[in-house]
């Protein structure tokens, strides 16, 4: 589409159930491949792990997030990786994802404990401020199975929605929908894929574990476990376009690290390979 028909911004001053496993662990090699769950076990009504706030623990971690936010936003990360979403390369990408829309909607998956840790507080004010900066992000949706109420409610205090629904990483991209999933589990990335394959993949956008990584470790080792969990995370390779995610300090490693954009671009041959698969 012409440059014209749409203005991208970018609103800076200065240019356990847990999901964080990067790779499943060798002691899991052999295990059977995941039965295909039926849509009732896709859809699981969730609870948070406590049914009430602790109003005392919720100004706290407000307190812990704000810093957190004011940490990243000064950092020379941020920077650089606001620098590269901004490069013509991955900007005309989210032109092609956005099509005729104005936003882009944003489903956090597998952030984690932002009480417990600080690698998930930095991974949230990453969202936090690719929501307040750019101005084609839209509403923000967030699911971990073990948030707690207290949790949630700070993440409603930034503006998110927290889900009622575990999804087990199933939804479709009905509209333009950025999907930001960092250091989840293979298998989760294999479910989001699975429900999006053929031509909704070009309305999503990816910013999770690199798949390449992915290849790397199968070619390596030969893992028979990352090849039954993550058919088609190995398969949309063909007609994938991956951008490495800069850490550039120690100090954002833990949380960034092995991270990439990932762009979509089925077509009609390449679909019926992976059904192949």
């Amino acid at each position: 589409m012409a440059a014209s028909a749409k203005v991208l911004t970018c609103e800076t001053c200065t240019v356990n159930e847990d999901w964080t496993i990067v790779l499943p662990r060798r002691s899991r090699k052999g295990r059977n491949p995941p039965r295909i769950r039926t849509p009732d076990e896709q859809q699981k009504p969730w609870f948070p792990t406590e049914l009430v706030s602790d109003p005392h623990r919720e100004s706290k971690l407000l307190q812990k997030m704000q810093t957190c936010i004011k940490k990243l936003e000064s950092s020379e990360f941020y920077q650089t990786f606001m620098n590269q979403i901004q490069t013509p390369e991955i900007l005309n990408r989210f032109y092609n994802v956005l099509g005729s829309e104005l936003k882009m909607q944003m489903v956090i998956y597998g952030i984690g404990s932002i009480e417990s840790y600080e690698t998930p507080r930095l991974q949230l004010s990453l969202a936090i401020l690719m929501k307040r900066k750019l101005s084609w992000i839209g509403d923000a949706e967030v699911f971990d199975p073990i948030l707690s109420a207290t949790e949630s409610r700070v993440l409603e205090s930034f503006g998110c929605s927290v889900l009622s629904v575990n999804e087990q990483g199933r939804r479709c991209a009905t509209k333009p929908t950025l999907f930001y999933m960092p250091h989840c589990e293979a298998e989760l990335y294999d479910n989001l894929l699975q429900a999006n394959w053929g031509v909704m993949l070009k309305g999503m956008v990816l910013l999770g574990n690199s798949f390449e990584t992915y290849e790397q470790h199968v070619s390596e080792y030969k893992s028979s476990v990352i090849v039954n969990t993550a058919r088609n995370v190995l398969a949309v390779q063909k007609f994938t376009q991956e951008f490495s995610i800069k850490t550039v300090s120690d100090d954002y490693f833990a949380a960034f690290h092995d991270s990439s954009w990932h762009f979509f671009s089925p077509d009609v041959e390449a679909e019926l390979q992976l059904t192949e698969i």
